[in-house]
């Protein structure tokens, strides 16, 4: 999405794929594609100087447990997670935001070439919450809220104003099937949210097919997200999934 929009603008684009994450197909994006690990910070900024890069954009997940993975760090990796007081999310990101600034190189909104993809406020399906999923949704908006602030994770589920599952390192997806086993697949609310002065540069939350998709083999019936900061992968096809299978999607503005 993010290079087709590049594309319409008639922008030049180098990517730099990190090879633990990005799917090979990235090779047929018509742009050149260096590949490095997730640990050769020095290499994407010498790749990022030499190919006259000044702007750089996050697309695509990098997962939060992939820091714990066998990935060897280069010594530039090492000095900026040396210097980290903790290695949540933000900082982890922040982290490799200012190692680029530092070399002339800015991290730019994430969403800067995906406005149009965003959550618009509102009901974005044919039904909207009922009386159940507003309970839930009253209930645990708050609660989600305080959980992205402490930066533990951006999504809950619940099922009768009770938290059934919350996330922490493993995903979305993962915490819906978590949720699923532990309740009996049904009657489940899903709160996603951002965290309060989000920085849109990175770990923006994203839905999509695969989603709703979960949500309907777990028993979840209803989707909350926060309008204007939540990017929606394939829109008319995740509305259209939601839609027959009677799940209630709302982005409503995000708390402070």
């Amino acid at each position: 999405m993010v290079l087709e929009s590049a594309r319409l603008q008639s922008l030049d684009v180098v990517v730099a794929a990190i090879k633990e994450e990005t799917f090979p197909e990235i090779e047929s994006c018509g742009y050149p594609v260096h590949w490095l690990g997730l640990g050769q910070l020095a290499r994407l900024v010498r790749l990022f100087k030499e190919t006259g890069v000044r702007k750089a954009i996050m697309a695509g997940q990098v997962k939060h447990a992939q820091i714990f993975s066998s990935s060897v760090p280069d010594l530039t990796m090492l000095k900026m997670l040396a210097s980290l007081k903790q290695k949540n999310t933000d900082a982890l990101i922040g982290g490799v935001a200012r190692v680029l600034r530092e070399e002339g190189i800015d991290l730019i909104d994430s969403t800067a070439l995906l406005k149009p993809h965003m959550a618009p406020e509102g009901k974005l399906t044919r039904r909207g919450l009922n009386s159940r999923e507003s309970a839930d949704l009253e209930f645990g908006r708050p609660v989600a809220h305080k959980i992205a602030l402490m930066d533990i994770g951006q999504t809950i589920v619940l099922r009768d104003r009770a938290v059934v599952a919350v996330e922490a390192m493993e995903g979305t997806d993962s915490v819906i099937l978590r949720a699923g086993q532990l309740a009996g697949k049904r009657d489940l609310t899903v709160i996603k949210v951002s965290k309060p002065k989000q920085d849109m540069r990175f770990d923006v939350p994203v839905v999509g097919v695969a989603t709703v998709q979960n949500m309907i083999q777990n028993g979840a019936t209803a989707l909350v997200i926060d309008a204007h900061r939540t990017l929606l992968m394939d829109r008319e096809a995740l509305v259209r999934l939601a839609d027959q299978n009677d799940i209630a999607i709302a982005a409503l503005p995000p708390l402070e």
